[in-house]
């Protein structure tokens, strides 16, 4: 064999075994980025949990339920006399089975207007006598009650959704 010939197999290897490391690279870059970056299915946000869906809701939810839970404690229809008067049975409850203070919003469901902006209720404590923040004439409002979940910081760590029907009565 020639000097050239020799040569020639020794450029034609070396382009070989750089193709290869090339594709091993590729193909490892290639699955760092999919191990870092799962498409894991992100939780339904937006999503207003009541008597007809809770099951539903539970079931979609499977093992992406946090390790804690969240006791919610109050009724779901609220009544005033009128719009600038105290429910004499609105009621909330922080659970004590609960480990985080909260505080709730209340929003219309149509307008999306907040009407009402609790204080922080810690564990173990409730509030009645409500009174809304806003003056609503008379009639039924679809509402939805978000809890917002607090660290010791008082950062909301996570929130709660549920639905809540007013009856503003005269």
């Amino acid at each position: 064999m020639s000097n050239e010939t020799v040569k020639d197999q020794k450029k034609k290897g070396g382009k070989i075994v750089f193709a290869i490391c090339i594709i091993i690279i590729v193909a490892l870059c290639v699955i760092i980025y999919l191990l870092l970056h799962k498409d894991d299915e992100q939780p339904k946000r937006d999503v207003i949990v009541n008597e007809d869906n809770v099951d539903e809701i539970l079931t979609d939810m499977g093992e992406r339920l946090p390790a804690s839970s969240y006791q919610v404690t109050m009724n779901s229809t609220w009544y005033f006399e009128d719009g600038a008067a105290s429910s004499d049975n609105a009621y909330v409850e922080n659970a004590e089975a609960n480990k985080n203070p909260v505080y709730f919003d209340v929003t219309r469901s149509d307008t999306g207007e907040t009407i009402l902006e609790s204080p922080i209720i810690p564990v173990g404590k409730h509030m009645d006598d409500i009174a809304l923040d806003t003056d609503l004439s008379a009639g039924t409002y679809d509402c939805v009650m978000t809890y917002h979940l607090l660290d010791d910081e008082e950062e909301t760590v996570s929130t709660v959704r549920v639905s809540l029907k007013i009856v503003i009565q005269s």
